[in-house]
């Protein structure tokens, strides 16, 4: 998904709207996330009965407030509002977390056509590699909620080895959102291992075996 923003400026829906506009500032925000792009207009009646679910679904997935550490997801506004006013009043209902294109950006119409965007709104879900995972997201929200951010992490299959960011290896703290998933996904495997090393302690540990097979499980071998 970085490679469709790189050469564009997303921008910021806070106070002073900052902009992303360095190619190191949009693959830092938008590398290795799931990309939800909102086609939407304030001229839409269903728009607007929409956003508030969309903004608190968001939220709850990236709010410190709600969650320990922020799913790696990315709202985009693509605005198909007929004036600047008429985005700049839509942009106050979504959350300052989200990214928007500027109104005076074309990019905005050929993303529209691009991703065949037929209806209003329409929230195209998109994995890191800039495929298209759910052409239209909007009933999934409404019926699933939160619960189907899991869905799509897991058929994005963003458990793997680029998964994780420079600035997360190293730093025991920062471990991403998929950990336990992760974890889970290796359990069995580790159990394996843990059971192999207990019969080799078991069988030919020599002196220290029955110390060993104390400490692990508490009684006899046998």
């Amino acid at each position: 998904m970085v490679d469709l923003f790189v050469d564009r400026i997303l921008v910021k829906n806070n106070r002073d709207q900052d902009e992303l506009d360095t190619e190191r500032e949009i693959v830092t925000r938008l590398q290795n996330r799931i990309l939800m792009l909102f086609f939407a207009s304030a001229a839409c009646e269903s728009c607007q009965q929409f956003a508030p679910t969309l903004s608190n679904f968001f939220k709850r997935l990236t709010d410190e407030f709600y969650v320990d550490r922020s799913a790696q997801l990315v709202l985009v506004y693509i605005s198909l509002d007929q004036s600047e006013e008429q985005q700049e009043s839509f942009l106050k209902q979504l959350p300052k977390r989200s990214l928007f294109l500027a109104y005076e950006d074309p990019y905005r119409r050929e993303l529209e056509a691009m991703l065949n965007v037929e209806e209003l709104p329409t929230v195209v879900v998109l994995r890191p590699d800039s495929s298209i995972l759910v052409p239209n997201a909007v009933e999934e929200i409404l019926c699933l909620g939160t619960d189907c951010y899991q869905n799509w992490q897991e058929a994005a299959e963003l458990i793997d080895r680029n998964f994780m960011i420079n600035e997360d290896f190293g730093q025991k703290s920062m471990c991403s959102l998929s950990d336990p998933v992760r974890r889970l996904k290796y359990k069995v495997e580790d159990e394996t291992k843990k059971k192999k090393k207990k019969k080799h302690r078991g069988s030919g540990g020599g002196g220290g075996g029955e110390e060993e097979v104390e400490k692990d499980g508490g009684g006899s071998p046998f």
